[in-house]
């Protein structure tokens, strides 16, 4: 009771039918806490609070921490998410403590699982080895692994959470693998330790979503026309170098980006992609290659479509 009167004012009625009790009950138990030293404040009809003082902040650090909330919120798989986000809006000042608070209140609809979530917490946070049934983006098949978990990402493309770790029953090497895709995880009794020589900023260098270095990045050349140069020059993208401004506008640009199934670097394609017609790939050859067969078979599909509406 003390965090949520600490959080935002309630009504008696509110309280009692949070806590399942009578609205007596509550009125004494406010009663118990003032008693008790807390500050309860009565700030309207029925209407009652507790003072809580946030830490004094920036502005801009309130500002991120008002944005950590909100992609946290965006992020959230389930409802169990909201106390985090509770407990944060208590360091933000006012307004911006109620507007977090009023822009997440969605979560209390969300049903996700949130049993692979607290295990794979638990594995980083006790140093246990994860045992976990996963199933690959396009497969059938669920296969089991045993994951030393070395750290948790959020992806920035679709911000959905990720275990990074080594996977020593297949593959033994350092993967990603991400919550959505386990299931009947658990904890084994084995312990480990967490290697010195992980950085995750080393890992991710190259990183276009969350497939991390696992061998030689591929070196990328692309021509964006004028249209799409503003969009490239604003943004924030890793190992991203600006060759030349073009005389028509556009921009000649080189980026190295890690590569996943096949060799390819599909999270880096999927970006190019996003620009359409407004990109070209220069090299490597096949990396043309395959962004030259995409666009025929976007092409072709489309075609089919208009002659089956047709």
């Amino acid at each position: 009771m003390v965090e949520r009167l600490s959080l935002r004012a309630h009504r008696v009625s509110e309280l009692a039918s949070q806590f399942g009790v009578s609205e007596r009950t509550i009125e004494r138990d406010l009663e118990a806490l003032s008693f008790q030293g807390y500050p309860v404040e009565r700030v309207g009809r029925g209407l009652y609070r507790i003072q809580d003082r946030p830490p004094p902040l920036h502005p801009v650090e309130a500002l991120a921490l008002f944005a950590a909330g909100r992609l946290l919120y965006h992020q959230a798989p389930t409802r169990q998410y909201g106390a985090a986000l509770e407990k944060l809006a208590r360091m933000l000042p006012e307004p911006l403590r109620d507007l977090l608070l009023r822009s997440t209140q969605g979560l209390a609809e969300r049903r996700g699982d949130s049993r692979n979530l607290e295990m794979v917490a638990r594995a980083l946070l006790e140093r246990r080895v994860l045992a976990f049934e996963y199933r690959s983006g396009g497969s059938r098949n669920w296969r089991p692994k045993e994951l030393l978990v070395y750290f948790l990402e959020a992806n920035r493309t679709n911000l959905g959470l990720y275990a990074v770790g080594y996977e020593r029953s297949y593959h033994r090497s350092v993967l990603t693998f991400k919550l959505s895709r386990m299931r009947n995880a658990r904890l084994l009794d084995e312990g480990y330790e967490l290697p010195k020589d992980f950085d995750p900023n080393l890992y991710f260098r190259q990183a276009w979503g969350v497939v991390g270095v696992r061998q030689e990045a591929v070196d990328i050349r692309l021509r964006f026309a004028p249209e799409a140069a503003w969009r490239v020059l604003e943004g924030d993208y890793p190992g991203l170098e600006i060759e030349r401004e073009l005389p028509d506008g556009g921009l000649l640009v080189r980026l190295k980006a890690a590569p996943f199934k096949g060799g390819v670097p599909w999270e880096a394609l999927a970006w190019i992609q996003s620009f359409g017609s407004r990109v070209e790939v220069l090299a490597p050859e096949e990396l043309r290659t395959l962004w030259l067969e995409e666009a025929r078979k976007v092409l072709e599909r489309a075609s089919s479509s208009v002659a089956f509406t047709g």
